[in-house]
């Protein structure tokens, strides 16, 4: 073979083989509020999708995105069978904060803590709001930032990957 095939076939290699890594949901335990230890993998492998929300105290458009989710994720919850986990990426000096956040805003679904950041560090984003979808212990769907209305397209990927 001649060298720019080899260098062709080397890339397309090193790309499949990092994409094939990417998809591969990290395999963690997270306390919720409650101190309770929650592995989050295993949460993806009774065949619905997992939706997992990154936020944090300090961070407005997290606000937003979580509260347009609890509004309408009854009436999801209605019509799909999925999970849905905040995650919390605050640090051991605005943990304490979250709770009482959480009390106040009445937010209908699981709050996990990601403290140590660690599991953001493994999913390679830096700031919240990032959203995965994960299902079998794969991920299916990233998403960073929130705009108003952005949640109806988290819902129609939820959908479409509880098929």
């Amino acid at each position: 073979m001649s060298k720019k095939i080899m260098s062709i076939f080397a890339f397309l290699l090193l790309f499949s083989t990092s994409f094939a890594q990417e998809s591969a949901f990290p395999d963690l335990t997270l306390p919720d509020l409650k101190g309770n230890k929650v592995n989050i993998k295993s949460l993806s492998t009774e065949g619905k999708p997992v939706v997992l929300a990154f936020w944090a105290t300090w961070c407005g458009p997290c606000m937003q995105e979580l509260n347009a989710i609890n509004d309408l994720i009854e009436d999801w919850r209605g019509e799909t069978e999925f999970a849905f986990y905040a995650v919390s990426i605050d640090d051991s000096k605005s943990v304490g904060r979250v709770q009482p956040l959480v009390n106040g805003k009445g937010w209908d679904f699981e709050i996990l803590l990601d403290t140590n950041n660690e599991l953001k560090r493994q999913l390679n984003f830096s700031t919240p709001p990032f959203t995965v979808i994960i299902k079998d212990g794969n991920i299916m769907y990233r998403h960073l930032g929130y705009q108003p209305g952005a949640e109806l397209n988290l819902y129609e990927k939820i959908k479409e990957f509880s098929n």
